[in-house]
Order: C-alpha cells, then sequence, then structure tokens
C-alpha cells in the first residue's frame, strides 16, 4: 500500500494563518496550533546564560573517570564510555510484584532497574562535540544494554536529559536507561496506533510517515537511511523525531552502516540544535524501541527517538501549563517554521 500523501503544502498554510489542531498519529492524542504567539510581550522568567567552559576533568564530579560517587564507589580510569546501576535508582529489581486494592483504588509493585551511561570520560564534552567514532560508541552500549536488560523485563528506555533546564544534575556527557516490567502510557499508546496502522495500511506507522515526509517541509536532514524532521504533531517548539527508512524495532537491529549513519544524524541534530540560538541547547531525547513481552513485538513496533527541548527563543523556555496540562499541548510557531529555523542553523 503506497503511504498517506501529505497535506498539499497551499492548504496547509491557509490553514496555519489561524489556529487549528493537529493529530499525533503516534499516540492518537490531539496538539492545539497558534502560529503568531511568539509576537507577544514576555514579561516572564527567561532561561540564565550557559556557564563558562568546563574543564576536561572536574575531580568533584561524580561521573568523571576515577572519582569517587557518593555512596563510596569509585569510578574505573575509563577510556570512552562506562555504565553502572544508578545510587538513587527509581526502579528496584527487588520491589514485590503485590496488587493492592481493586476498582478505584489500585496499586501495584513494578520491578526494574535503573543504569547511568557515561558518554565520553571528558567533562566538557556533549554529543555535539563528540566525533561520529565517539558517537557510535555509544550507540552500541545502548544496543547491548537494550537487549541485556529486554531479557528481564517489558520496557527498556533510553534517554538522556541535557542541561539544567531540563533537570540533568550533572553536566557530565551522560545518559540513562531505565527498564522495568510494566508498559508505561506513552509506549502503550504508541503500540496501539502502531498495531492499528499495520492493520489497516499492511505497513508500518513511521515507515509509511517517514516515506510520505522526505522533501517535504518538514524535514531537518534526510542522509544515510535516516530522517531527522519535526513531526506533522509536534508540542514542543523545536520537537524532533528520528527515525531510520528500513523497517527495524530496536538499536540491536541496525547494521553496522545503520549505527554509522545514526552516529552521523544525532551529531548533526544536536549541533543544529546549539548553532540555533548558538548557545548549548537543553532537550530531554530518548529511543522508544520495540517492548519486549512475548506478544508485543509482532513487527508494527518501528525504532525512534524524540527530542524534546523546552526553548521558544534563545532565553525564553516554552511552558506546558494551564490549557496544556488541563486541555492539550499547545504550540507557538509551526513545526514547518521550526523545521525550516533547524535546516538553516548551520551545524558546522
Amino acid at each position: 500500500m503506497a503511504a498517506d500523501p501529505r497535506p498539499d503544502d497551499g492548504e496547509l498554510a491557509a490553514l496555519d494563518a489561524e489556529p487549528h489542531r493537529r493529530r499525533n498519529a503516534l499516540t492518537g492524542e490531539w496538539v492545539l496550533v497558534s502560529a503568531g504567539r511568539t509576537k507577544r510581550p514576555w514579561l516572564g522568567a527567561e532561561e540564565p546564560e550557559p556557564p563558562e567552559e568546563r574543564p576536561s576533568h572536574d575531580p568533584g564530579c561524580y561521573l568523571c573517570p576515577g572519582n569517587t560517587r557518593v555512596t563510596g564507589d569509585q569510578n574505573p580510569v575509563y577510556a570512552d564510555t562506562f555504565v553502572f546501576t544508578n545510587d538513587f535508582a527509581a526502579l528496584r529489581p527487588t520491589t514485590s510484584a503485590a496488587q493492592v486494592g481493586s476498582g478505584l483504588f489500585r496499586a501495584e509493585g513494578t520491578r526494574g532497574t535503573c543504569r547511568v551511561v557515561c558518554f565520553s570520560p571528558r567533562h566538557n564534552l556533549t554529543l555535539a562535540g563528540m566525533d561520529v567514532a565517539g558517537i557510535r560508541r555509544v550507540i552500541d552500549v545502548w544496543a547491548e544494554q537494550t537487549t541485556a536488560l529486554g531479557g528481564q523485563f517489558r520496557w527498556v528506555q533510553v534517554f538522556e536529559n541535557r542541561g539544567a533546564a531540563m533537570g540533568a544534575s550533572n553536566p557530565h556527557p551522560h545518559g540513562q536507561i531505565w527498564s522495568g516490567d510494566a508498559l508505561p502510557v506513552e509506549a502503550s499508546l504508541e503500540l496501539g496506533e502502531q498495531r492499528r496502522y499495520a492493520a489497516e495500511a499492511g505497513q508500518r506507522l513511521l515507515v509509511a510517515y517517514a516515506a510520505a515526509e522526505r522533501g517535504g517541509p518538514r524535514v531537518i536532514r534526510d542522509a544515510d537511511g535516516w530522517l531527522a524532521l519535526v513531526p506533522f504533531w509536534a508540542s514542543w517548539p523545536f520537537e524532533a523525531l528520528l527515525v531510520p527508512l528500513r523497517p527495524v524495532s530496536r538499536l540491536a537491529g541496525l547494521s553496522p552502516d545503520e549505527r554509522d549513519g545514526l552516529a552521523g544524524a544525532l551529531r548533526d541534530l544536536n549541533r543544529r540544535y546549539d548553532a540555533l540560538f548558538r548557545k548549548p541547547f537543553p532537550f530531554s531525547m530518548g529511543w522508544h524501541q520495540a517492548p519486549f513481552g512475548p506478544r508485543d513485538d509482532d513487527g508494527t513496533w518501528q525504532l525512534h527517538a524524540h527530542f524534546y527541548p523546552p526553548l521558544l527563543h534563545a532565553s525564553i523556555r516554552k511552558f506546558m501549563v494551564g490549557y496544556e496540562l488541563l486541555s492539550e499541548p499547545q504550540r507557538d510557531l509551526t513545526p514547518e517554521e521550526a523545521a525550516e529555523r533547524l535546516r538553516d542553523a548551520s551545524p558546522d
């Protein structure tokens, strides 16, 4: 079956001049688009300027090689990546699986584990500053950890919180992997929509979506088997979606060439974010891979990464409050404008 056609650019441009809603094909939810609100006066809080240059090794950093963490454990003098169980894990493998209550009062224990992935021994780097070979090593670790944890838990969530604005407690280049035996809400919604689309259209939702978006106004980069774009249904101002063009369910299923292509795509997108406002760009990003339940990986799930940056302007944050919390997400510039600005932001 041919991919769904994207809306005619002229018709969409006419709609962009007015408030309108767009449906998130991955979750079935809706987002309100109110272009033009970026011109309103701003009297609220502004994001602080980034700190001064950091050293390559910080003796007070609990993630740097050779340093001692708060638990008393000492980090090895690692040369590239380093993985350890989070000292303050939000999920534990020994939790009781007891179910309590019924009806309006239900609770259940949930098992899991949380790991920290240090991307580099250098304290003053981000993925944007790492070379392709270094990023490729991180991708390999993500894939290896996902496979290992998937043997124990249903859901494996690889993610990175970058910058203090997104709650990162340490500027050292690192991410986390949380895994648990329950399927989270967002994953459940995505699984349902991808299954529904595959049953109706005979192909994976995101494979069809990527094919329809190629060459269009929301594409940021199309190279080496990967498409980076601002999704049609984006909620955050400069939200991005990264998806492989070939059907693949998890990071472990990527070929060596696809992993190399992904390393280049990650470096390019990170550098475009930093170039957009000429400052380190905060965001939360994460991989959504097929769950590991016995009936979950049925060939309908497509591997993809979400990027959720909060900045609307160089020093102004988009707050999800009021209407967004009580009704549905709302954005202040169109996805097409956001993609154009990211395309124009030189990664070099």
